[in-house]
């Protein structure tokens, strides 16, 4: 059995201890917990009651808010009151960044706290420590020194506790000595859950919390790991990837990190974060969790020791074509339902006809093949797209050298004619076997179309890529009667979660007509599994009390400036706790210090302080000239 999941193969969800918060269990024998977090200023108790009430009655059973200060603290005592009086019970998280003070307090009004191990008792000043073992352990006492009273009065009170690390907020002595890395998130988790055992206090939640899926989930299983080793408690999981964004790219990054978890069994309450009003957060999170359990509809050995469920490796095919090798994976638009394509379709797939000077345009979302099955295209294709046609079709084709051919494995040995450099070959998942493997061991310019049936497919193609020898594949998945918010998240898991593993060198999402959004949904998939960046990444906080400005407003206006910068990565912060370190890997960071005021980073050192908000676009995009990133974008009137 894997160190941190039952089976590699079907759903079995993680044994874990039981936690109380308030009336509300959580932990593997209850239900998967959904919560949210309010983003009204804690102050505002009318305000902030109503919007609890907004995301209790849109699915949450948890609502945090957050406490950055004493006075904020003693406030939840009023939100608390009120809400009961309205009758509502679902018990309430105070959010704690910096202040032990406060959530000393808050320990003693709500059901549950949040503490940061990378802000409660440390500061975070970006510096590289050189710690001896004496000097290190003398830190660790001063913590125990500063945490252990706050573990006293969730004891006494009966407080429940999430120990919740950030990716972006790792202490300077933490990133002294394990680096920016998974291992030193869930040291950071551990000193502080050590201490809580040496207190007898065990009603606690762990979380792993990254704005980058690779980076969370791996960080989720090698905490799981490290628990097991040393004979920690079965905590049970908070599940999230922090600061995923607005719209699309939210909804794709926290479905390929969560969901690909889930697919390990592992998580036990889940938090979407989205740039969009909490009450939004909750309905996107239930699907997420409605697919588990899943039904298990596939199931062959996987390979242990070809996975690297800890760390992320590209594993490199051999090259066919321009698939495998150091290419990027590529993405096939999937237009087979089309009866007749025409010149205008291929704008949904990001290649533009200009017909004053007759010639195409192609931007940074532009599919490298089309898929039309059995009904061909009757005009010429730009030069950056290629036709792929079911095999009867292509053999009966007058150019059989700019279309490529999708025939079985029977079609390939028994069949009149080959494409002479790229055949793709179609094999579902259910038909894998021994014979077949060595069938293909023999084949020749060929590509593999790998398409799962069924509800999940993650495992199934998780199980067969562990053994696959050579030959690049492209991961394929039919939707078919889905919504697209729902193809969105089981592709972004299903799919994503693969090519989070290393694996996968093309992409194919069928089953809707909207081929604009489902080519959309390829490329946002590859970006945010860090495969290929054809786009500029926002990284944007789900706003919370503490947020400084309109955080919507502000990131649409930013995206509207700034998307055309492919590979740039901006965060997009509303206070200073999500500052420099929750956008770790930006670029560029535009963080709220004070009302309409905002500072502006250069990675994680901030450059430009106190810009009025009014004028810090302008500056920020000034500073990516500075740098040499700036293109002055395109007036494409063909979009």
């Amino acid at each position: 059995m894997p160190s941190y999941c039952n089976s590699l193969t079907e759903y079995s969800r993680r044994i874990t201890q039981q936690v109380k918060i308030g009336d509300l269990g959580l932990g593997s024998e209850y239900p998967i917990r959904i919560q949210s977090m309010t983003t009204v200023d804690t102050m505002d108790t009318a305000g902030s009651v109503a919007q609890c009430i907004r995301m209790i009655e849109s699915g949450c059973e948890l609502v945090r808010i957050t406490a950055p200060s004493v006075k904020e603290a003693q406030n939840l005592e009023n939100i608390k009151r009120e809400l009961r009086a309205a009758g509502y019970n679902t018990p309430l998280v105070a959010d704690i960044h910096f202040t032990p003070n406060a959530a000393e307090l808050a320990a003693r009004i709500v059901e549950k706290v949040r503490i940061n191990p990378g802000n409660y008792a440390d500061k975070k000043r970006f510096e590289i420590i050189d710690y001896t073992d004496a000097s290190y352990a003398a830190e660790l006492d001063r913590i125990r020194e500063r945490f252990t009273p706050l573990v006293r009065i969730c004891k006494e009170y009966g407080t429940a506790m999430r120990i919740g690390t950030n990716h972006g907020s790792l202490s300077d002595r933490i990133l002294s000595r394990y680096g920016d890395t998974p291992a030193g998130m869930v040291e950071s988790a551990l000193e502080f859950l050590k201490i809580c055992e040496d207190e007898n206090y065990y009603n606690i939640v762990i979380s792993m919390k990254s704005s980058n899926p690779q980076v969370m989930v791996h960080a989720y299983r090698l905490l799981v790991k490290r628990l097991e080793e040393e004979k920690l408690h079965p905590y049970p999981l908070h599940l999230g990837v922090t600061e995923a964004g607005e719209g699309e790219d939210g909804r794709i990054k926290s479905s390929m990190g969560i969901g690909t978890l889930l697919e390990d069994g592992l998580g036990d309450t889940v938090r979407v974060s989205l740039t969009e009003d909490p009450e939004f957060e909750a309905p996107v999170a239930e699907k997420l969790v409605s697919r588990y359990p899943s039904t298990k509809i596939y199931s062959i050995p996987a390979k242990e020791d070809a996975l690297h469920p800890f760390h992320y490796e590209r594993r490199i095919r051999k090259e066919v074509f321009n698939f495998g090798g150091h290419q990027v994976p590529r993405v096939i638009a999937d237009f087979s339902l089309k009866s007749n394509v025409e010149i205008e379709d291929l704008k949904a797939i990001g290649h533009f006809y200009l017909p004053l000077p007759d010639k195409w345009k192609m931007n940074d979302l532009g599919a490298d093949y089309i898929y039309t099955g059995s009904n061909p295209i009757s005009f010429m294709l730009p030069n950056g797209l290629k036709e792929i046609q079911d095999y009867p079709t292509w053999l009966n084709a007058e150019d059989k050298v700019n279309k490529l051919p999708l025939m079985s494995i029977e079609d390939y040995f028994n069949g009149t004619q080959k494409h002479a450099e790229l055949n793709f070959i179609a094999l579902e998942l259910k038909d894998w076997s021994e014979e077949k493997a060595n069938l293909i061991s023999t084949m020749e310019n060929v590509n593999f179309v790998l398409e799962a049936k069924g509800a999940t497919a993650y495992q199934a193609y998780r199980a067969i890529l562990s053994q696959w020898a050579t030959h690049p594949v492209i991961l394929r998945k039919d939707y078919s009667g889905l919504e697209l918010e729902e193809i969105q998240l089981h592709a972004s898991t299903d799919l994503g979660g693969i090519f989070l593993e290393g694996f996968g060198e093309g992409i194919m999402i069928s089953g809707h007509e909207d081929t604009k959004a489902l080519n959309s949904l390829a490329f946002g998939i590859l970006q945010a599994s860090r495969t290929r960046i054809s786009k500029t990444e926002y990284i944007s906080c789900p706003s919370c009390g503490r947020t400084l400005f309109d955080l919507q407003e502000t990131t649409a206006m930013i995206r509207k400036r700034t998307d055309h910068l492919k590979g740039i990565k901006i965060g997009i912060m509303g206070c200073i706790v999500n500052g420099p370190g929750e956008m770790a890997d930006a670029d560029y960071g535009y963080v709220g210090i004070g009302k309409d005021k905002i500072s502006l980073y250069r990675g994680q050192q901030v450059v430009k302080r106190s810009v009025p908000s009014k004028d810090a676009v302008d500056e920020l995009i000034q500073l990516i000239k500075e740098d040499g990133n700036w293109l002055e974008p395109e007036i494409n009137s063909y979009e």
